[in-house]
């Protein structure tokens, strides 16, 4: 399949993402630097923090229910609307001086709030863009623009920014949201989801159709069993990242000075994973490929655990960073082509929520157990867990890839 197949919409959705995404890069370390300026009371700057995680949690499943009610697209474009104001007055408000800690609690909280809905739709959306056999190449192009975007141009570029013009982070966020919206809008417009396409279906409450989205997926065996191991695998990769700079510091003695490069290699990692995971789904095939996949990340992983050194620590990390970006693309594409239309945004909704619970407990778990034991048992515990996560997924997958073969 040729780069033209995706096709115009898919290019717009593309360019409306990853400005979306290198805005993103630009805000979050800048809200970092800000919230440092504004107090130096660790309680508020988490408590920041927590303001930007918890809406996902909350209002996630919320978030699907109206992208399936509304025309996703338009619905697209008044979020990033909403997002871009929102952060253009947090850009006056920097410039003017008038920033305080509730302020910033308040904006990363709507911010993020607001984002729920958007990936709801977003999600939903895609399929309607471009052909099913195209979705894995189109979810690994979209995951490779956004972290060249973010990890590459956005994140780097924050710091500098913010030394020039605290406000001027702020305020490219907000042009990167608006050209987003105006991107969007010019999107083929698409049929509305219509929750009464199926039989027996019919427009209820909120909570009526939250319970009918976590009942779909609940009932498709193999796209639960995905979940499940995804949000399984969260809570190793979620430790992971909860220690991995103190690991790389002490462990694999990499010099401080040259973190951002080891880091780095995540980055190129889940680049090259997200590229390639529509050839390796074409080639095996989606089930197969998660299951090897997962017998990947276990190697990279025990590989990482044992490492002693920067470069096989990084190789590591970064094969390991490609298989996380492979799964990821390979699932949220095997949902887009099973879910129902008019439920696409509720599914994909409790997919990503169920994914994400074992994340705070992940990173919990990782800080208590490396604060008495050092972080190197944290990554051997890391590493066994993806291997029973892969000993699991290889057993629960294999009637799917036995009979998709």
């Amino acid at each position: 399949m040729t780069a033209t197949a995706l096709g115009r919409d898919f290019r717009l959705l593309w360019s409306a993402a990853v400005s979306s995404r290198f805005g993103d890069a630009l805000r979050t370390p800048a809200l970092a630097l800000l919230a440092a300026t504004v107090t130096r009371d660790p309680r508020a700057i988490a408590a920041i923090t927590v303001a930007g995680q918890l809406p996902p949690l909350l209002f996630g499943l919320l978030g699907g229910v109206y992208a399936d009610r509304w025309d996703r697209r338009r619905t697209m474009a008044l979020v990033d609307g909403v997002r871009a104001a929102a952060v253009a007055a947090l850009a006056v408000a920097v410039a003017l001086h008038r920033v305080d800690v509730a302020v910033l609690l308040v904006a990363a909280f709507l911010l993020a709030a607001s984002g729920t809905l958007f990936d709801a739709a977003s999600f939903a959306l895609l399929p309607a863009l471009v052909p099913p056999d195209a979705l894995p190449r189109a979810n690994g192009r979209l995951q490779a623009g956004s972290a060249i975007a973010g990890g590459f141009l956005g994140a780097p570029a924050a710091g500098v920014l913010f030394a020039v013009a605290p406000a001027l982070p702020f305020a490219l966020d907000a042009v990167t949201f608006a050209a987003a919206a105006l991107l969007v809008l010019a999107l083929t417009p698409a049929p509305v989801a219509d929750a009464t396409a199926r039989p027996g279906a019919g427009r209820r409450s909120v909570w009526s159709e939250i319970v009918e989205g976590m009942r779909w997926l609940r009932g498709h065996r193999t796209l639960w069993q995905v979940t499940l191991l995804t949000a399984a695998s969260n809570l190793a990769i979620s430790g992971i990242l909860a220690v991995q700079v103190l690991y790389a510091l002490d462990v694999l003695r990499v010099p401080p000075a040259g973190y951002g490069l080891f880091a780095a290699a995540a980055i190129v990692g889940g680049v090259a994973g997200a590229l390639g995971s529509g050839r390796i789904a074409a080639r095996l095939g989606t089930m197969p490929a998660l299951r090897a996949v997962l017998a990947v990340e276990t190697v990279a992983l025990v590989g990482f655990a044992l490492a002693r050194h920067p470069v096989p620590g990084g190789l590591a990390l970064a094969v390991f960073a490609a298989g996380t970006v492979v799964w990821n693309s390979l699932w949220a594409s095997y949902g887009q082509r099973h879910v129902p239309h008019d439920l696409l945004g509720r599914v994909g909704a409790a997919q990503r929520m169920v994914g994400l619970l074992t994340a705070p407990l992940g990173a919990a778990l990782a800080g208590l157990a490396a604060a008495s034991y050092g972080t190197g048992p944290v990554m051997a515990a890391a590493a066994g867990t993806v291997a029973l996560v892969t000993a699991a997924g290889w057993r629960a997958l294999r009637p799917a890839a036995d009979s998709l073969a």
